[in-house]
């Protein structure tokens, strides 16, 4: 199965639909964010303990995949 639909989530009740790992409500903004900055993984993993090293690969696989295709949903929203 899609590592992203396992770790990525996008639901109207949480941080009014941004997308978010999963069961923390970190939004992947956060992490793409710091990623930006230079941060590497185990300092973002330092700042955010919830996280794991997968997050940050389906964050990233995330973006790539709604910049190639930004017509398809491929996160199911949840309600």
């Amino acid at each position: 199965m899609n590592p992203i639909i396992n770790r990525i989530e996008v639901n109207p009740k949480i941080l009014g639909g941004k997308p978010v790992i999963r069961n923390t409500r970190i939004p992947i903004y956060i992490i793409l964010q710091m990623l930006k900055d230079g941060a590497s993984f185990e300092q973002i993993i330092k700042e955010y303990p919830k996280l794991t090293e997968e997050d940050i690969r389906a964050t990233l696989e995330y973006s790539i995949h709604l910049i190639n295709h930004p017509e398809d949903e491929i996160i199911p929203i949840v309600e």
